[in-house]
């Protein structure tokens, strides 16, 4: 039998069975992460090995370094993610890859790792869009209501969603520019801050007034949009007038400021949403949701709304593997597995119904 006959029977007996154990590896950009999760989400194990620390050094994600650092961590993390679970090889019935977005080489790296544990195990495959990970990642807490409006938000992309279920969504709203995540990066990098941005430049903030600037939200033409371009300018502006006139600037007070005009703009959309599709659950997910401000004004104006609010915890909010295997998991309930012919998709747009609801 071929490769593809024996796969295709193991993922005949997986659906038969209901139950059995997913492999899911993640190196989209400078985490290297494998987790072990069963059929119902349930998390086995999460390992996830950070190279942050050695991008410090150059203010950013360097691609070739992330790609080496993937190749000589990947096989420690899957062996510690099989050896935290209590399994080996022998139990597991699916292996999961994260096939774009990110960076062409890491992702590649780990990519080709978990397709060819697949072709060596006569194991079925899935390929998974990182972002659809991020989405999954609330239902690693627990079950969810559908429909819901899910916001996403991360360095790299800035979306509202309807979801309909698990794996049908349409697109609300987008940004139009920079992503939250990429406009707190750059804010941070303008106020000397070190890498990595957002979570710096959130704990200087706390230590600031959050009025003591006013930074306006932009009109757009889709009012489901996001623009965070022009907010980002003003704080450069804002930091260069000051320099250029010898003027003092309380740096905490400009993050603060800025944090706050971000995040307003996130929840006016978001809750926006909820209102014109009169759905009453509200999830938000990525990266950026780590963000302990974003996780507090969230939940303080969806108490206020009667809005029911999932917010991961902030180990699920940032990169890792047991939400590539959440992802997975919910297209093996659609039977939806993927050959190796799967390849690396930097630009990976996610599979949604775009502007189906005219919004």
């Amino acid at each position: 039998m071929s490769y593809r006959e024996k796969a295709q029977a193991r993922a005949e007996a997986l659906l038969s069975r209901g139950q059995g154990y997913v492999l899911a590896v993640e190196s989209s950009c400078d985490e290297t992460a494998a987790a072990v999760v069963d059929l119902n989400q349930r998390v086995y194990s999460n390992v996830v090995a950070s190279s942050a620390k050695v991008f410090e050094a150059y203010g950013g994600v360097v691609p070739e370094i992330a790609s080496r650092k993937h190749m000589e961590l990947l096989p420690h993390v899957v062996e510690k993610a099989l050896c935290d679970a209590g399994l080996t090889l022998d139990d597991i019935d699916c292996v999961a890859g994260t096939m774009g977005p990110g960076l062409v080489g890491a992702l590649l790296c780990g990519l080709s790792y978990a397709k060819a544990l697949a072709f060596g195990r006569d194991l079925p495959f899935i390929g998974v869009n990182h972002m659809e990970g991020h989405i999954a990642a609330n239902q690693l807490e627990g079950p969810m209501d559908y429909p819901h409006i899910c916001l996403t938000v991360s360095g790299g992309h800035t979306q509202l969603l309807y979801a309909q279920d698990p794996v049908t969504f349409y697109q609300m709203g987008q940004t139009v520019d920079d992503a939250a995540g990429e406009a707190f990066d750059k804010a941070a990098r303008a106020l000397d801050l070190p890498y990595p941005g957002g979570p710096n430049l959130e704990r200087l903030a706390r230590e600031g007034d959050e009025n003591a600037y006013a930074f306006t939200r932009p009109k757009l033409k889709r009012p489901m949009d996001f623009s965070f371009s022009g907010i980002k300018t003003a704080v450069i502006n804002l930091l260069h007038t000051a320099e250029q006139r010898g003027e003092k600037i309380n740096r905490a007070d400009v993050a603060a400021s800025f944090q706050k005009a971000v995040v307003g703009m996130l929840l006016h959309n978001a809750f926006a949403a909820c209102r014109e599709m009169d759905v009453h659950t509200l999830a938000i997910c990525g990266g950026v949701a780590a963000n302990g401000y974003l996780q507090n004004r969230a939940a303080a104006e969806a108490g206020a709304l009667g809005i029911k609010l999932y917010l991961p915890s902030r180990a699920m909010c940032t990169d890792n593997a047991a939400m590539i295997g959440a992802a997975a998991v919910n297209r093996i309930k659609n039977r939806q597995f993927m050959g190796l012919s799967t390849n690396a998709v930097p630009g990976l747009k996610l599979q949604y119904m775009q502007d189906a609801l005219h919004i």
